[in-house]
């Protein structure tokens, strides 16, 4: 039985951004579905019914330094601790163009950020101001689905993710909480834009977000101001 809830426990989700969008994957036991959606408020709208949402995006901005959420995460994720971006702190998120933010970064940390930390940037405010106005943003946690798969399935020696083999593998993780035809099902009826590794980082994400829906989730960080679920 893939289901680790009742099956009266409400529906949980996962979030993961898919090409300008956001994929969502909710479980309901051990049925998925998938949604697309365009903002984090309508994610928000979406998810209205779960639980708990898991989602691929730094929730927590330092105001200079490392989070101590992500030093403890790359200690985990060992050889794989580079899909873990560091969040920038909060100047260089709030900087008007990617010069200003190394800038920012600099006088911070000592260090400039990479493109891709800029461009998580936006989302990172994206996800700031829906969460912000929403009345239940206690059950939105943050998660990191590289980390997700290496949970579950911790003898596995993934690859990457853009390849057949890292796909075949997370499928094959998946196994454990859903079946993975209906997760290619689930995508034939999306809209066309994801790609099939951010289906599967949602799914991941989703398990994640269930584990502490049921109180079976490791966490790392100092405390709940910055947390990462796993």
């Amino acid at each position: 039985m893939r289901g680790t809830g009742s099956a009266s426990a409400p529906p949980v989700a996962g979030v993961d951004g898919a090409g300008g969008r956001w994929v969502v994957a909710v479980l309901d036991d051990d049925a998925v579905r998938l949604h697309l959606a365009d903002t984090p408020a309508d994610v928000l709208r979406t998810t209205a019914d779960c639980a708990v949402v898991g989602v691929d995006m730094p929730l927590v901005v330092p105001v200079d330094g490392t989070r101590e959420s992500e030093v403890a995460l790359r200690a985990f994720l060992g050889s794989a601790r580079s899909s873990l971006f560091p969040t920038p702190v909060a100047d260089a998120v709030r900087a008007s163009s990617y010069e200003e933010a190394c800038a920012a970064s600099r006088a911070r940390t000592g260090k400039a950020i990479s493109k891709q930390a800029w461009f998580l940037c936006r989302h990172i405010l994206d996800w700031s101001a829906a969460l912000n106005t929403a009345p239940d943003r206690n059950r939105v946690i943050e998660v990191h689905p590289e980390s997700s798969f290496r949970a579950l399935a911790p003898d596995v020696a993934f690859g990457s993710k853009k390849r057949a083999r890292g796909l075949a593998q997370r499928f094959a993780a998946l196994g454990a909480v859903v079946d993975p035809a209906d997760v290619l099902t689930a995508t034939a009826a999306l809209d066309d834009g994801p790609a099939l590794d951010d289906v599967l980082d949602a799914v991941a994400a989703a398990w994640s977000a269930r584990r502490w829906r049921d109180g079976q989730a490791r966490t790392f960080g100092p405390s709940s101001a910055d947390r990462i679920v796993v």
